[in-house]
């Protein structure tokens, strides 16, 4: 009998332990979930090994001047892959979101004794659902995102434009849409260049900021009368161009349509 449960017992302890290699083998390849909050997320790289952070959506990031001999990062499809080539401290890493113009804030750093190869998911926040009176939750979708008016529009794309960076914030319901950036015919005459740089579409409305730039010897004080196109607003960040080569000859000017820029204008 002794035998017998020493025989039973070794058994027991081997499968335990055969089924612990078993599970860390399956939990090394596990996907880190993190949902996106506002708040930096760290991502420890161990050195000369791979690891990928995934996006809701497909991204391109901006990796610091001092840090781009240190790391590589490629992006592909919404999926960040990221191989550190030396140690180094943590970095902010700013990778923003192609269609909706939404940025995430990583916080990287390399180590040769720590770090995962484990991915990275991120994923946004649920937005909550509707409950009634009685307690229970309505079986429809969740609240529409808020109307936006003109104003709140312009001083968004105004915000995308010149506020830095770490000021900048996402608004639910406002998304990037596709444009061309050729060179357009928008101010009646041949004085001002219009280049389009970034669009969004938001309530029904589409909203379009457009560069401007001087292309004579002379000052030019812009008017909305002389724009082309149909437009609901036509604002200016500045009103008055100052001659080619100065600093002040570019301005942007932020259209609002109810069409798509490409039919508006």
């Amino acid at each position: 009998m002794g035998l017998r449960h020493s025989f039973l017992r070794n058994g027991f302890v081997g499968a335990i332990l055969l089924l612990m290699q078993v599970l860390a083998i399956a939990d090394a390849g596990l996907p880190e979930r993190i949902t996106w909050g506002r708040t930096p997320i760290e991502v420890l790289l161990p050195v000369d090994q791979e690891r990928l952070v995934r996006f809701p959506g497909a991204v391109k990031v901006g990796l610091p001047g001092r840090l781009q001999p240190l790391l590589r990062a490629q992006s592909v499809d919404g999926t960040l892959y990221l191989l550190a080539h030396e140690p180094f401290e943590p970095t902010r890493v700013m990778v923003r979101e192609i269609a909706s113009g939404r940025v995430y804030l990583l916080d990287i750093a390399a180590s040769k004794e720590e770090g995962s190869t484990n991915p990275i998911e991120v994923v946004l926040p649920t937005a909550k659902r509707e409950v009634r009176d009685d307690g229970a939750p309505e079986t429809g979708e969740v609240s529409t995102p808020p109307a936006y008016g003109y104003v709140a529009l312009t001083r968004f794309a105004a915000q995308q434009l010149y506020a830095p960076a770490r000021l900048l914030q996402d608004r639910p319901g406002i998304v990037r849409v596709p444009i061309r950036r050729d060179s357009i015919l928008l101010v009646r005459g041949s004085n001002i260049e219009a280049t389009p740089l970034v669009a969004w579409r938001a309530n029904g409305l589409y909203l379009t900021a457009v560069k401007l730039t001087n292309r004579t010897n002379q000052p030019q004080v812009l008017d909305p009368r002389d724009l082309r196109g149909v437009w609901l607003t036509a604002t200016f960040q500045h009103n008055r161009l100052l001659s080619v080569g100065n600093e002040a000859d570019t301005t942007a000017v932020y259209l609002i349509s109810a069409r798509p820029f490409a039919v508006a204008r």
